[in-house]
């Protein structure tokens, strides 16, 4: 509880102590747009219809008004499992919300559960680094977590969605993607995905394959003179910018993208089709 309690006053995420509870209408409740869990397991929810049934709905859910109706902020298991039971209300927390704080605390509520795969984590982090222009020693330090252990999660934002879609269905661990990450070529990290999927290849045969990979490449000429560091914030406009186009393209629209890496600066062109 403390922990949430900090999480929350960090993001300027503050409960009411006048906060009250309601019972509104099930229907009335639209999904929130920023939940970063995309998956849910039904035993999960069976089990939590079963202590509703006998213990009623313990905790609230949080919503804000939204027209004529409410958002769902918090709680999207207990009200998946109300709407199961056939109840036609629930106990609710009304907050007064703007867009950027019901983003943040649907995101904070669910990374401080258990569960979310490895990619929604990422996610969730890219959004809240978005929502308050941070950096990710920033994010770190407001979750209580190391600054490397939020950076690899944010890399697996750079592999190709099929990758990525595994790692949602958790057909391949987290720990196979990031050994991923060693080639640089989409092809390549695609064929290895393909033999740990086909083979079930295991973390360590997995990156035996990657090493084979690697030696096989033919070395990269060395540039004359001295290349500039890269800032993180550099990175992570580029990661910004890659992500965005991937979810343009996941709509269906043929876009396309030509990437060209200057010395002093990197070149993005998108075409997008009338």
């Amino acid at each position: 509880m403390l922990m949430k309690e900090s999480f929350s006053r960090l993001f300027g995420l503050v409960e009411k102590e006048t906060d009250q509870i309601k019972q509104i209408s099930v229907e009335a409740i639209v999904p929130s747009p920023y939940q970063p869990r995309t998956l849910f397991h039904e035993e999960r929810i069976d089990e939590l219809c079963q202590t509703i049934r006998v213990h009623g709905v313990i905790q609230p859910i949080v919503v804000r008004r939204k027209g004529q109706g409410y958002e769902l902020i918090a709680g999207e298991r207990r009200l998946r499992a109300v709407k199961k039971l056939g109840m036609t209300t629930v106990p609710a927390v009304i907050r007064d919300m703007s867009d950027s704080q019901a983003a943040s605390a649907a995101l904070i509520e669910n990374l401080q559960r258990e569960g979310l795969t490895a990619i929604e984590e990422a996610h969730a982090y890219q959004k809240l680094i978005e929502l308050h222009q941070l950096t990710q020693e920033s994010l770190a330090q407001r979750l209580g977590k190391g600054q490397s252990t939020i950076a690899n999660k944010l890399r697996l934002l750079q592999l190709p969605q099929a990758v990525q879609e595994e790692l949602l269905k958790r057909t391949i661990t987290e720990r196979h993607a990031r050994s991923l990450l060693a080639l640089k070529e989409p092809s390549r990290q695609l064929e290895v995905l393909k033999e740990i999927l086909e083979r079930d290849l295991n973390v360590k045969q997995t990156e035996e394959r990657v090493r084979r990979l690697l030696e096989k490449e033919p070395a990269a000429p060395k540039k004359k003179g001295k290349r500039k560091s890269v800032s993180r914030d550099f990175r992570i406009a580029i990661n910004t910018i890659r992500q965005s186009i991937d979810m343009v393209k996941q709509t269906g629209m043929d876009v396309l993208t030509d990437e060209k890496d200057h010395q002093d600066y990197v070149e993005l062109v998108i075409r997008i089709p009338k």
